[in-house]
């Protein structure tokens, strides 16, 4: 028994230098800490004393600040209300390291699911598809099209990080899919790259420059550091390349990609586009769906040229290619083109001073102002 406990005692040291060794030789207090990393939630006040982050606050100032950024041109800037945009991303082994909590790959998923809500709730007549790359193949995971849920759920089963990463690959196969774009389409590709290199079977530099004949704006967020092939295919395609510092920067760099960005000068020409405003059908109206290409019961969509059938808009009619769309989303997707103006605000008590000649009431719904907090 005494070799046995002895043994026991032994086995049991070597555990706990084992995980000494892992943790960094830190206490259990410390290491708490460390993986919360709960000082990034502090911050310094005037009189020296830290304070958690006022994130209300926070949001504020940078929706302040993108304001100020929209209407600090005055002349009118030609904005795409139609995009086709391919969100790529990479599915490498760079993409299970844990830099960020709990993995990149599992904060890459949760703010492309909030990406893409977005993007359709301020782009209703845009279409969305998704690209992964693994093993340094391209995949096509979803085709371009309207519906969120359907690339939310197959983003979520498809999450497993394997391989090296090829930027090539995934632009030729993007390339290959935007060509087919009508002309009045802005075709962009949305890279979140994990990775630090790329294995290429060719050129890139071949390839950059066929995604530039063809239109196509290519932006990139890195979770990792600055790579200069990525920069380069930013700048010659016109768009954005930028590098998250943690989580909430991620968040705020992806979702920066939602409203539609300028033209680029040489590409921006007028089209008119034929579009049809669909009847809603009744409630207990059995019809065959063009979409699903099966009968269903309950409210649809009939497309006023050919009759056919849709279950959700907007969408483009199966049957003829006409796209439907309703009045609200082609107001939603209007309103990008004309910015409210900055204003200054105004504290309550300055408002309450008599003195003070500013409007009291709301000019759209006629609400007082002196009491923000009941509305």
């Amino acid at each position: 028994m005494n070799n046995g406990a002895g043994r026991r005692i032994n086995g049991g040291a070597e555990e706990d230098d084992d995980e000494d060794d892992v943790n960094g030789d830190l206490d259990a207090w410390e290491r708490t800490y460390t993986d919360e990393r709960s000082w990034e939630s502090l911050q310094e006040d005037e009189s020296g004393m830290l304070r958690p982050i006022d994130n209300q606050a926070l949001y504020h100032s940078q929706y302040r600040r993108r304001l100020r950024s929209l209407s600090s041109t005055a002349a009118r800037i030609q904005k795409g209300l139609i995009r086709y945009l391919y969100i790529v991303i990479d599915l490498s082994r760079a993409a299970s390291e844990m830099d960020f909590r709990p993995s990149r790959i599992a904060v890459i998923a949760k703010h492309v699911e909030t990406f893409i809500r977005e993007f359709f709730y301020q782009n209703p007549l845009s279409q969305v598809g998704i690209v992964t790359i693994k093993d340094g193949v391209a995949h096509c995971l979803t085709d371009i099209g309207g519906s969120p849920e359907s690339h939310i759920n197959a983003l979520m089963k498809k999450l497993e990080c394997s391989g090296d990463s090829s930027l090539q690959n995934a632009l030729d196969l993007v390339d290959g899919y935007l060509n087919q774009i009508p002309s009045y389409g802005h075709r962009e590709v949305l890279i979140l790259y994990s990775a630090l290199s790329t294995c290429d079977p060719g050129d890139i530099m071949d390839t950059i420059q066929k995604c530039r004949k063809s239109k196509i704006r290519c932006s990139v967020i890195g979770l990792a550091a600055e790579m200069f092939i990525c920069k380069h295919l930013c700048q010659e395609t016109g768009g954005t390349y930028s590098v998250a510092l943690d989580e909430s920067h991620f968040k705020e760099l992806i979702l920066e990609h939602a409203p539609p960005p300028p033209a680029i000068a040489e590409f921006a020409v007028a089209n008119l586009i034929k579009m049809g405003f669909p009847q809603r059908a009744a409630e207990g109206s059995i019809s065959i769906c063009s979409c699903h290409k099966e009968a269903k019961v309950g409210a649809g969509y009939t497309c006023p040229r050919c009759k056919a059938r849709a279950c959700e808009l907007p969408t483009e009619c199966c049957v003829c290619g006409l796209t439907l769309v309703s009045s609200p989303h082609l107001a939603r997707s209007y309103h990008h083109l004309f910015p409210i103006a900055p204003f200054d605000e105004v504290t309550s008590s300055h408002l309450n001073n008599p003195n003070c000649k500013l409007q009291r009431n709301c000019f759209g719904c006629q609400q007082s102002l002196l009491d923000p907090g009941k509305w």
